[in-house]
Order: C-alpha cells, then structure tokens, then sequence
C-alpha cells in the first residue's frame, strides 16, 4: 500500500492542508450568524453536514498519509468515517424532506438541495470497498474524486446556510 500511495502523498497533503483551513473560515463564519442559523428549521442541519463532510475529506486524506498500513485496512478506515459523516447528511435530507412538505415543496426541489451531499459520500464509499475489495488505484481515484467533490460540496452547502441567513 505504502507505494501505491506515495503517488497521493502531495495530493492528501495538500487536501488536508486545504479542507482543515476551510473547514475552520466556515465554523468561524457561520459562528458569527450561529443564533439566526439555530432559529431555521432546515440550517443547522446543513452547516452540520457541511462540516461533516469536510471532516471526512481531512481524516480520509489524513489518513492516507499513515505509512505501512494495508489498502484494506485503509478501505476499513474510510468505510467508517463515511458512514459516520453519511448520517450528518441523512438527518439534513430528512429535515430538508420535512421542511419541504411542510412548505409544500415539489419532490425535484428536495431532490436538487439533497443530491450534491450524496456525491462525495458516494466516491468515499466506492473508493473504500475498492480498497478492501484488492483495487488501490482505483480506489484511491475513487476517494481523490469523493475529496473534490467534498470540498465542492461543503462550499455550496456553506453557501446556502450563509446566504439564507440573511433572508
């Protein structure tokens, strides 16, 4: 495994570098708007699952840099952080769900606020059943691209929280 990762090593530093900076400008923005984000029925649940999933992108890449550890075992990790991070995103499907019935919002409404979220955790666990399965390169492809899109998404997700806060 330690070889197949020497080739992410810049990648997975420059990712945890990046996500952990990130990660801190969007708590210390949302801090500052945290009692009209707490007073939405649907915002915390986003800000919680935006940095939800940068978290995964930092302990995923994180992780990568652990040398000797076996590709499945790496597989293991990431399979467990994702699901961890994967319920932060369904509890804000589900209050984004409710909120959209309460407001009689359409199901393509519910859909396009919910999917981007899925994205990266999609990524996450192909590339972490890849890993245990005995395919590293495509599994670290897998967790590279879930990385991005990680990052992606919690911009947009932080966006939205940040934006809807002044409505």
């Amino acid at each position: 495994m330690s070889e197949v990762l020497e080739g992410w090593s810049e990648f997975n530093v420059a990712m945890v570098g990046a996500t952990a900076a990130l990660a801190g400008l969007l708590i210390v923005a949302m801090s500052v708007n945290i009692r009209t984000i707490l007073q939405s029925p649907t915002l915390p649940a986003r800000a919680a699952a935006s940095i939800a999933t940068l978290v995964l992108a930092i302990v995923v890449t994180g992780l990568a840099l652990a040398p000797g550890q076996p590709a499945w075992v790496y597989g293991l990790e990431v399979l467990g952080v994702a699901l961890v991070a994967g319920s932060f995103e369904v509890h804000a499907i589900r209050v984004i769900h409710r909120d959209a019935t309460e407001h009689r919002g359409s199901a393509l409404e519910q859909l396009a606020k919910s999917i981007a979220g899925v994205l990266p955790l999609l990524a996450y666990l192909a590339g972490a059943i890849a890993l245990i399965a005995g395919a590293p390169a495509v599994g670290l492809w897998a967790l590279g691209v879930g990385t991005l899109l990680a990052i992606a998404t919690a911009i947009l997700y932080s966006w939205v929280v940040l934006v809807e806060v002044l409505r």
